[in-house]
């Protein structure tokens, strides 16, 4: 059988720098193939029931895909403890989660803040039936009062720590796993208040909202943060970053982020945002979750 001529005579070295070129082409266009192909998950903290974060979150998610090229598993939780022990063992990629969560994730995983909503503050907001008869905190001593979960925060850890600091009362801690819970109980009477926040509760049908009065609110904070763990390639990160700022530039951009509470997207940042939180000292009122041994 006659020898292939490109191996053959004073043309071979050619032929061989040129097969070495591609073949190294080859090996960086498979690496970042794979990068491009490798599939993440987007975690989101369970505010509401699953099918309801689910609901409000895929569309949002789908967009996120077609405009980065990257593959996304929304993920979402029936407990704050299943977010919690997730996301302090660095189990999701990318996160959506409240303040108090983003201090706990960057000490134990070095999670980074990509963006937040730059159109509004959080606040925790008490909430009493629109017809109760209380008309100060102060009346709510040696009552029960509804919470959505231990590690909420403006909702929960920030709100217990300002009524037992500031307020001086004593009171009976009910928690029902989500904001909506929450208001719910209020408006049947089964606690005396019960603790939201602004966000969620203008989520709310008009008609639950008639039903309930602020009695007392939280001072307002930088809101919840998508985040990316450290071990996303920069350029992705940048690239996830960049899709939700510009998602709002059309009516069904602004849709989407309506959805998940984002109305007006800014970037994130640890120091300005949120590190200031750290000397609220809300730890002591946390239930701590811990990690799991590699």
């Amino acid at each position: 059988m006659a020898t292939p001529h490109w191996v053959h005579g004073s043309n071979s070295g050619l032929w061989h720098s040129r097969l070495i070129r591609l073949l190294v082409g080859l090996i960086l266009l498979g690496a970042s193939f794979l990068i491009q192909a490798a599939e993440y998950t987007l975690a989101v903290v369970p505010q509401a029931s699953p099918a309801e974060t689910y609901r409000r979150w895929a569309p949002f998610v789908e967009h996120l895909q077609r405009v980065t090229g990257q593959r996304l598993q929304l993920r979402v939780y029936r407990t704050f403890d299943e977010f919690e022990t997730e996301l302090v063992n660095g189990r999701v990629d990318y996160a959506y989660m409240n303040p108090y969560h983003f201090l706990m994730a960057r000490k134990s995983q070095g999670y980074l803040p990509l963006v937040r909503d730059g159109a509004r503050l959080l606040s925790g907001q008490l909430l009493v039936r629109h017809d109760s008869p209380l008309k100060s905190v102060k009346e709510l001593n040696g009552q029960s009062i509804g919470f959505p979960d231990p590690n909420a925060f403006a909702a929960s850890l920030y709100m217990r720590a300002l009524l037992q600091e500031k307020t001086n009362i004593r009171f009976t801690s009910r928690y029902f796993g989500t904001h909506g819970n929450v208001y719910r109980h209020v408006i049947l009477g089964s606690v005396a208040a019960g603790a939201g926040v602004n966000v969620t509760l203008a989520r709310e049908r008009p008609e639950t909202r008639a039903e309930l009065r602020v009695l007392y609110e939280t001072p307002g904070t930088a809101p919840h943060p998508l985040c990316a763990h450290p071990r996303i390639p920069v350029e992705l990160r940048e690239a996830m970053t960049r899709a939700v700022l510009e998602i709002g530039k059309n009516e069904q951009g602004r849709s989407l982020l309506k959805r998940v509470d984002i109305l007006q997207p800014v970037r994130a940042n640890y120091a300005r945002d949120y590190q200031s939180l750290e000397r609220l000292d809300l730890q002591k009122y946390s239930v701590q979750t811990e990690l799991v041994p590699r």
